[in-house]
């Protein structure tokens, strides 16, 4: 506490008996000091109904033009009952009022002096308190990735973005991102995070639209009336009507049909649809979180997207990374999917050391595509957890995982299998992503030339034009060489 004298902001207040004989509620210093006196208090029919206080402070801050950069504003609220203290307090930290509280204490030595405190809310000026609403937002943070700590720069300042818009918005948010970045999970922990919160009473309802088709979608969406179609042997409730109070996770939304579009248009602004069968609206007020992994300005483009339902549910949208680009976050994720498995399995599974660095070496290289991203790491976790000898996985079953991988990811491309076929099985941990993509094409022209100084001529074309004698042949057989190829053995295989 501060005595009045001792703070400048308030020189004007000389004791607090003289505050306390002020019929009013509000002080604000001028040049030269004036005291505006609102009428509030003599209008206040019952000054302890709280809808009439708030009504006419509120009144009264919209009808005064208050300008905090010439006047300094002070709003007592050691006066008065409770119910104008705490509507001063709201309109205050809503900034209807502009200004500082001024609290009052009276001295039990001399009382008639006392002491005031200045309070600012701008919670950045009180260190306890801006801790603690600082360690409240981490942990919500935490709990929007899992309680991972992820170290990709991006990825964390995208989800600072979402707690903030979770918290505050209501309002339709979009997750667009490769298949396994991520969108379902962080979707039911939007959710969970509003829930802690009290924002939310309702369900989490979650609906993979690209299982939807047809009468099926719109029944499983908004719902029927018994005898609406052949099947339809009883009332459905659909989905939308089951996230009422809650959010509904529309997975996949560019998969919905545009007929289901128009319609959740509908749902979404008005929070009311017409079920199947039905001749009477349904009500249901949800908030919307859509998941993607499809380009929806060309999906609007081609004609498969409402460009007005695309404008509604892109207020708030974020693209999730995939795991490729924050290779920097697979070491907390490691130990994330490995705790996951321990709990589900109720086994207690570790790397040993060697192991953890072979495993590292491999998922933190350029090599791997990791196109499955999040999916894909829990299922290689998963492999060597179950198969690990005694609960340690050990050096030799992160070899076959890391085999086992490869291999899959060259058969899922043409290209990478050729690949393998030419360098070995073993070539993507020889060779840099940049090298290989060179090499494709030098391989493709080979395989189109009849002989190796057509390759040349064409993979050269452009620099051969400033040599008085060009020699291709030899320029191509010597990179080749780099990788142990020949010419003739590319021009046996068949493209």
């Amino acid at each position: 506490m501060v005595s009045a004298a001792e703070r400048p902001e308030v020189a004007a207040v000389e004791s607090i008996r003289e505050i306390r004989r002020l019929p009013v509620l509000f002080k604000i210093r001028f040049k030269p000091l004036p005291i505006l006196r609102p009428v509030v208090r003599n209008s206040l029919a019952d000054p302890w109904d709280f809808e009439e206080v708030y009504a006419k402070l509120y009144d009264f801050s919209r009808s005064h033009d208050f300008n905090p950069e010439e006047n300094d504003c002070f709003i007592h609220i050691t006066t008065g009952t409770h119910v104008a203290q705490i509507c001063l307090f709201l309109l205050t930290e809503s900034r209807h009022l502009p200004g500082k509280l001024v609290q009052t204490q009276p001295s039990r030595r001399n009382p008639a002096r006392g002491s005031c405190t200045v309070i600012d809310l701008d919670l950045s000026r009180y260190d306890l308190i801006a801790k603690r609403f600082a360690s409240e937002r981490r942990s919500g943070l935490e709990f929007l990735k899992s309680g991972i700590a992820t170290r990709n720069a991006r990825f964390n300042a995208l989800i600072e973005t979402i707690e903030r818009v979770a918290i505050r918005s209501g309002d339709p948010i979009l997750l667009s991102g490769p298949t396994g970045a991520g969108k379902s999970q962080l979707a039911r922990r939007i959710y969970e995070l509003k829930k802690q919160n009290g924002q939310i009473k309702g369900a989490f309802v979650d609906v993979n639209c690209a299982t939807l088709r047809g009468d099926q979608a719109m029944s499983a969406l908004f719902g029927h009336r018994k005898g609406a179609f052949t099947g339809a042997v009883a009332d459905r409730p659909g989905l939308l009507k089951s996230a009422d109070g809650g959010i509904l996770f529309l997975d996949e939304i560019g998969e919905l049909g545009l007929d289901e579009q128009a319609m959740l248009l509908r749902a979404v602004e008005e929070k009311s649809f017409l079920p199947l069968g039905s001749d009477r609206e349904e009500s249901s007020s949800f908030q919307l979180i859509c998941g993607t992994n499809r380009e929806l300005r060309t999906e609007v483009a081609a004609g498969r997207f409402r460009a007005d339902l695309l404008a509604r549910i892109d207020l708030w949208s974020f693209e999730l990374p995939g795991l490729a680009e924050r290779r920097e976050d697979i070491e907390p994720n490691l130990d994330y999917e490995l705790n996951r498995f321990s709990e589900k399995s109720g086994k207690h599974v570790t790397f040993n050391k060697e192991a953890r660095v072979r495993f590292l070496e491999f998922a933190l290289g350029s090599s791997h595509p990791w196109s499955g991203n999040f999916r894909e790491l829990n299922a290689m976790v998963t492999r060597m957890a179950t198969l690990a000898p005694d609960g340690r996985i050990d050096l030799e079953t992160v070899r076959a995982e890391i085999g086992r991988s490869s291999a899959a990811a060259r058969s899922s491309g043409g290209d990478d299998a050729e690949l393998a076929a030419l360098l070995g099985e073993d070539y993507a941990e020889k060779f840099d992503l940049f090298e290989l993509a060179r090499l494709k094409t030098v391989v493709e022209i080979c395989r189109r030339s009849k002989t190796m100084a057509e390759a040349g001529r064409r993979l050269f074309a452009v620099s051969r034009r400033g040599k008085s004698s060009a020699n291709d042949t030899d320029r191509l057989s010597k990179y080749l060489a780099r990788f142990g190829l020949e010419f003739r053995s590319l021009a046996r295989m068949e493209p």
